[in-house]
């Protein structure tokens, strides 16, 4: 199963290396990870998708929190929350494919179709940018297989997401933050990394890695 996870940690050298390492010592295959900046400036946002087994949203939610890094964690589903992945696709089109001269414009409809934009043009390729699910994306991707037309090169962003309405607000009380105010980075309240694992619902341990239920 699928788990996506929203994290806001300190925009610090190393952060991303751990996390990763900590997903590595769980034994939980990252499928996508996005970073950028977020609404602070000392902070960034990550949008973690891993594949993992549906009981194990709180443990990993929790291991997340042990890192002294991480100021807040959340976890989304595709029915809370907006989510879209951006694509680069680079096509092949130019008088030597299949479709010869009629490639271009055949290629300028399906993009008409799925909503992409067409951000590049060279003289054996064209460039599409397009933003959606994934499930929309990996359409655009087949259409173009089946339709003969060669796919030089494909890069995905990956997942993001953020809460749908006025979620911002939800966790900000729930961190304890005053929002009568303007917020500042020291308005935001420490996290208690030294969280107890056995403290969890399950009364467990957390694992170093999941094993499928």
């Amino acid at each position: 199963m699928l788990h996506t996870f929203i994290a806001l940690v300190d925009d610090k050298p190393g952060v991303l290396t751990r996390v990763a390492s900590l997903f590595r010592r769980l034994n939980l295959n990252i499928v996508s990870l996005t970073v950028g900046e977020s609404e602070r400036s000392d902070a960034s946002r990550m949008t973690i998708v891993c594949d993992a087994p549906e009981h194990a949203a709180h443990r990993i939610k929790a291991s997340l929190y042990k890192l002294e890094t991480t100021i807040h964690v959340d976890e989304v589903n595709r029915s809370e929350a907006v989510v879209r992945e951006l694509c680069l696709i680079k096509v092949a089109a130019g008088p030597n494919q299949p479709h010869g001269v009629h490639s271009r414009s055949q290629i300028f409809e399906l993009a008409n179709v799925f909503r992409a934009r067409v951000v590049d043009l060279a003289p054996e390729s064209i460039m599409l940018e397009m933003t959606g699910s994934a499930s929309k994306i990996e359409g655009l991707l087949q259409v173009l297989r089946e339709s003969s037309y060669e796919v030089l090169e494909v890069s995905r962003t990956g997942r993001m997401a953020m809460r749908r309405g006025h979620h911002s607000g939800r966790v900000f009380k729930a961190l304890g933050v005053n929002t009568a105010e303007p917020l500042a980075p020291h308005d935001f309240p420490e996290v208690d990394h030294d969280v107890d694992p056995d403290a969890l619902p399950t009364g467990e341990a957390l694992p170093n890695e999941f094993d499928e239920a």
